[in-house]
């Protein structure tokens, strides 16, 4: 079967990365740093590669993505990227071709199908891109002991936080008061799990508390505040979540602990959801952010670039 021809993609926004650590060569001979690869070229050969893979969702045509993959991902503007992260470009398309084979759609995940799976692995790469020298929180005990990471609960009892979270319900009792809070109010709340974690990095704070005073400021009064869906997870939670069939990548910025869910589809009833989408993008085109539309939920991972400046807004924010 001939591979369809490249269709024109959705030109996304503009993103600014760090350069990547240059590989150490033999001796000491002086070497030039690494080109910082073009997010925009990236991602608008992926949203052209996405166009391409829809063409191929039949089952009849494993052969034919596969030699799609195999042509595409060797293009310059995608195998930069790709180069950049831990697992390289052959680890990353190997991990790709896996995931692709071992899809099977189910109501949990957030990969609808085939091209929106390639669509979260690939423009998540940025995220492990641009983070590439941070240590994975591998267990849960390790989010729960890590002092990089404050507890939100403790934030929220003081009125420091100007977004909305959950926490997934421990107990059967706590399930089923939930269930039937639910039946009663089935709308009253996004349809989320909760966060398994209640813990998140300083300046990741910063950064919902940002985005939730400009997404208040842009909506009516009546709307309701941002809602974030998922922070900080482990691996060994991550690995949890793909058994229960979720799109749960690895590596992940979530285990990073740059990266968070923010709720989008429940904003539509409140005529708000384009209005949060656009400034989520716009954050992107400046280079704070990486945005990934998982559907529902949006994934969010802070640049490494802003880092500094949201720590610095934290510290004044929280007093400390």
């Amino acid at each position: 079967m001939r591979v369809p021809s490249r269709s024109p993609g959705q030109q996304p926004g503009s993103s600014v990365t760090p350069a990547a650590p240059a590989r150490r060569r033999a001796f000491s001979t002086p070497t030039r740093p690494a080109a910082v690869p073009d997010l925009d070229a990236y991602r608008t050969a992926v949203a052209e590669l996405l166009v391409e893979v829809g063409a191929l969702a039949g089952a009849s045509c494993t052969a034919a993505r596969q030699v799609l993959i195999d042509d595409r991902l060797r293009e310059p503007a995608i195998a930069a990227v790709l180069d950049a992260t831990p697992q390289g470009l052959v680890g990353a398309r190997e991990t790709l071709l896996l995931e692709m084979a071992r899809y099977q759609p189910n109501a949990r995940s957030s990969a609808a199908d085939l091209t929106a799976l390639v669509r979260i692995y690939l423009l998540s790469r940025v995220d492990v891109m641009w983070w590439r020298d941070t240590p994975t929180y591998l267990t849960d005990a390790q989010v729960d002991a890590s002092p990089e990471l404050v507890d939100l609960e403790w934030l929220r009892r003081r009125d420091l936080l100007r977004f909305r979270y959950t926490e997934q319900p421990r107990t059967l009792l706590r399930r089923g008061l939930r269930a039937v809070r639910r039946q009663l109010r089935p709308d009253a709340t996004p349809r989320t799990a909760g966060l398994r974690f209640r813990r998140a990095r300083r300046e990741m704070v910063a950064l919902l508390n940002d985005i939730a005073r400009q997404f208040a400021a842009s909506t009516p009064p009546a709307t309701p505040p941002l809602w974030v869906t998922s922070l900080v997870r482990s691996a060994e939670h991550q690995h949890r979540l793909r058994r229960l069939g979720y799109a749960a990548m690895m590596p992940s910025g979530h285990c990073l602990g740059w990266a968070v869910d923010v709720e989008m589809e429940w904003f539509g009833r409140f005529g708000a959801r384009d209005t949060l989408a656009e400034l989520l993008l716009a954050r992107q085109r400046a280079g704070e952010v990486n945005v990934v539309d998982e559907g529902q939920a949006w994934h969010v991972c802070l640049a490494p670039a802003a880092r500094r400046r949201l720590r610095r807004a934290y510290e004044a924010e929280m007093g400390v």
